[in-house]
């Protein structure tokens, strides 16, 4: 019997090397298999125990199961509702921040709308101007063309005008000379 005794503590030592990586939460299926498995060891190793010590033993390890899967049952339960709890507060930070972003959207399309609109206005005032120019540049082509003229008119008007003096210089030397010689005549 001791043999089969240390074989049992040697299988739960085994099984505790083995739970000294990180815990994980094994499913209920693979709990009540342990279970089962356990019980069975427990019956081959100890067949000449009497039954009542046997159904002692196994009902306070049925019972401390019970207690540990109630115990992980509620923890679950537990994780659940905060998950949950999780889930509906990311649902409304979401919708909030949704709709600040909505917001921010209908700010910048109306932003958008009142650039364009003082673009078109921009663009309207340039062709204004465009065309004010070209109407300025026609008028200043006229103007100068017309000054052109009244330039070439002038020329001609000062050609006129020097030949005017050179023959109203002609005209007073000739008088003086006639008034020389009248004079001289007359005495």
């Amino acid at each position: 019997m001791s043999s089969l005794y240390t074989r049992s503590k040697e299988y739960t030592r085994s099984r505790k090397a083995q739970s000294d990586s990180p815990p994980s939460s094994p499913s209920p299926i693979a709990k009540t298999l342990r279970h089962e498995r356990l019980s069975r060891l427990e019956a081959a190793t100890n067949p000449s125990t009497s039954d009542s010590s046997y159904s002692d033993r196994a009902s306070s390890r049925s019972s401390a199961y019970t207690r540990r899967e109630n115990r992980l049952a509620a923890l679950s339960s537990r994780a659940e509702e905060e998950s949950n709890r999780d889930y509906k507060k990311l649902y409304e930070s979401a919708l909030s921040e949704n709709q600040k972003l909505k917001s921010k959207l209908q700010e910048a399309q109306l932003e958008l709308a009142e650039i364009k609109s003082k673009l078109e206005k921009a663009a309207q005032q340039k062709q204004e101007k465009t065309s004010d120019r070209s109407s300025m540049l026609e008028m200043e082509k006229r103007e100068k063309r017309a000054l052109e003229r009244k330039l070439s008119e002038m020329e001609e008007e000062m050609k006129i005008l020097t030949e005017l003096k050179s023959d109203n210089q002609r005209l007073k030397d000739e008088n003086g000379a006639l008034i020389r010689v009248i004079s001289k005549l007359s005495k």
